[in-house]
């Protein structure tokens, strides 16, 4: 078993499974890989159990009843790779925007630089995005100077889904009480990293939007995203954060 695991929530996306999975396992690093499937009506699930038996003990799927939120489906994850002793717990994405080889820089941040919470970072060296329009990239950038300003985060990229988590991080978080389900859920994660003082890196990646299967974004998401911030802020002031002993 190796001691790194990548968790992929997956909802229709058939046209990028079998690329992705396929690129995660040449990597020059052994990582398992965890599907959260949501019950694809477009054979997803089907897929990755084919592969299973090509990748005997790295390939695992948990298959859900429905679209239960991005959040759900990540705690979901680690608490999956808690039971199971997984030092590094990683999220990416299914459909390529998030680059599998940046998967090993991730990784050294958090084994050999001392980052308890490794971060995909589209901003932290200027705006690093591919095949968004420009609305949308400003709409990113703005969105996580957005979230810097009300919650105080000293992190470029607020809204990132693409991270390295340690054991002991996600030990410490009682996640039974991270509130959000959509990408809200990002931010509150972070906010908690932070606020319990745990050493965050932020490793520049380049950003590429899918170019197969379908975006999850909608206004819904975004509107979590936009008031949950100050929903976060607010009940952080009457919440004791005890920061770990570093």
């Amino acid at each position: 078993m190796s001691d790194s695991l990548v968790i992929i929530p997956t909802y229709n996306e058939k046209d990028n499974i079998e690329r992705i999975l396929r690129k995660v396992f040449s990597l020059s690093k052994d990582f398992d890989v965890l599907i959260i499937e949501d019950n694809s009506p477009d054979g997803t699930a089907q897929i990755v159990k084919t592969m299973m038996a090509e990748f005997t003990d790295r390939l695992y799927i948990e298959e859900r009843k429905g679209k239960l939120g991005l959040g759900t489906a990540y705690i979901h994850g680690f608490k999956w790779a808690l039971q199971r002793k997984y030092e590094y717990m990683f999220e990416m994405d299914a459909d390529f925007s998030h680059n599998p080889e940046d998967l090993l820089r991730l990784y050294d941040a958090a084994k050999n630089q001392g980052a308890d919470l490794a971060i995909g970072s589209r901003y932290v060296t200027g705006v690093n995005v591919v095949n968004w329009p420009i609305g949308r990239v400003l709409m990113s950038y703005y969105a996580s100077a957005y979230v810097r300003f009300v919650t105080r985060m000293k992190i470029w990229d607020t809204t990132a889904g693409f991270k390295c988590y340690t054991r002991r991080v996600l030990e410490t978080i009682d996640l039974a009480r991270i509130r959000f389900t959509g990408y809200a859920f990002q931010i509150e994660m972070k906010y908690t990293v932070w606020k319990l003082g745990f050493k965050i890196i932020e490793v520049p990646i380049i950003f590429t939007d899918r170019t197969m299967g379908e975006s999850k974004m909608s206004k819904g998401i975004f509107k979590e995203a936009v008031f949950g911030v100050i929903s976060l802020r607010w009940r952080s002031l009457f919440k004791n954060y005890k920061p770990v002993a570093r």
